[in-house]
């Protein structure tokens, strides 16, 4: 008995290999890798010390940032500007996309076919980083704000469904036939049942991709898709270092901004 009792409490801690050999033949795997990967980028130390020396040469010459010039700062705040208004329509026409995808991608609600259509819809814009994105946008529109509305919108339908959709497969279900024990159609089960249960997450997600829109924004302006990512760009090709250093601070002051807006609005709605 004694021995039982001793057995019932004894602790191990928990693994994911089912015995030490597996474990160790794991790491070795996993340490050779490291080290191959290591090799094959043939990284030198000469090579360290001449881009550390490069980095320094670039900081000494992006210190003070550049602000006194009119011309610089008019380019700044269009750029900061139409940054914020690429975010706030895509982050509109994003999620007006992604709620019908979401529910088309909730295992727990949609048909078999439609289910597999959502995921699909999600699988593919997850797919491709929003650059790629932007360089096909500007391709096809033109250099300008409406190609990064239309990346950082295609992204947005990848990131914002599938969250949703997870969030509506895991509702409760007896609110939904409590609808349905009323005499209510599928449309307003959807509405009275389920979007009531969902509602908070979608505001949360929201201005959460919003945030993220925002960061973006500034990302997509690099290969021509609108916002202060141009401005960027030129003035590092110029070696504008110190106008560099001023927008990358504004950049900063924004996102910050941001994220200081999106936290008071989740602190209001929860």
């Amino acid at each position: 008995m004694a021995t039982k009792e001793t057995d019932r409490r004894s602790w191990s801690r928990p693994t994911a290999f089912y015995n030490h050999y597996v474990k160790w033949a794991v790491y070795v795997i996993i340490a050779t890798f490291l080290l191959w990967s290591a090799w094959n980028m043939r990284i030198s130390m000469a090579r360290v010390f001449e881009g550390w020396n490069a980095a320094v040469g670039l900081v000494q010459g992006m210190v003070p940032p550049e602000y006194t010039t009119q011309f610089k700062n008019d380019l700044l705040i269009e750029g900061l500007v139409e940054s914020l208004a690429m975010s706030v329509i895509a982050t509109i026409v994003g999620v007006i996309i992604s709620i019908p995808v979401a529910f088309m991608a909730a295992e727990n609600i949609a048909p078999k076919p439609v289910y597999w259509a959502g995921r699909g819809i999600i699988t593919v814009s997850r797919a491709f980083h929003e650059l790629i994105i932007a360089i096909i946008a500007v391709k096809a529109v033109g250099i300008g704000a409406l190609a990064g509305v239309i990346a950082l919108s295609y992204k947005t339908i990848g990131f914002f469904a599938k969250l949703l959709a997870e969030e509506i497969e895991d509702i409760d279900s007896g609110q939904m036939e409590a609808t349905e024990a009323t005499g209510a159609n599928r449309i307003q089960t959807m509405l009275f049942g389920v979007v009531p249960q969902v509602m908070p997450r979608i505001v949360g997600l929201t201005i959460y991709r919003w945030d993220i829109n925002i960061r973006h924004s500034t990302i997509v302006g690099i290969v021509g898709a609108g916002g202060i990512g141009a401005t960027l760009l030129n003035s590092f090709d110029k070696y504008d270092y110190d106008f560099f250093l001023t927008i990358i601070l504004a950049i900063i002051a924004i996102v910050m901004l941001g994220e200081l807006i999106s936290t008071y609005i989740r602190g209001r709605i929860q």
